[in-house]
């Protein structure tokens, strides 16, 4: 079953996601991102990206709402939201579509550009075939 949200919560989480990239350490790529994320208690976990001069090591901003949100105790989402004030959609890279797809298939993703537009997708469309916790669950090779 898919996931919905009303147009009030997107804004909400747009708006959080845009704020949250405000306080992006982008200082190689210049490029702030933020993330906003509402699980299923109405609670909204935000992130922003933090580079670092080894590239490797640069957490997105949708990971880091992430596992902020899990550090605290929420597992259950409903939404994320990215933002990157680019005229453009701002769309979550592999690995962070990875992360988020661990928490749910149905989990919306709101990409939004800095006119106020986004557009929704859920993690599944966005990541199709992904590597999912039912693949260790089957069959072995006994």
């Amino acid at each position: 079953m898919t996931q919905s949200i009303t147009k009030e919560e997107a804004e909400k989480l747009v708006e959080a996601a845009r704020e949250a990239s405000r306080a992006a350490y982008a200082p190689y790529s210049n490029f702030a991102v933020g993330a906003a994320l509402l699980d299923f208690n109405g609670k909204i976990y935000t992130g922003c990206n933090v580079e670092n001069i080894s590239y490797g090591l640069t957490n997105c901003a949708e990971r880091t709402a992430i596992y902020k949100s899990v550090s605290e105790g929420s597992r259950k989402f409903k939404a994320i939201a990215i933002y990157a004030g680019i005229d453009n959609y701002c769309a979550p890279c592999g690995a962070c579509r990875q992360v988020i797809a661990e928490f749910g298939n149905d989990i919306l993703v709101i990409q939004a550009n800095r006119n106020g537009e986004y557009i929704i997708n859920t993690i599944d469309e966005l990541l199709p075939g992904g590597f999912r916790a039912e693949i260790l669950k089957g069959d072995t090779n006994e």
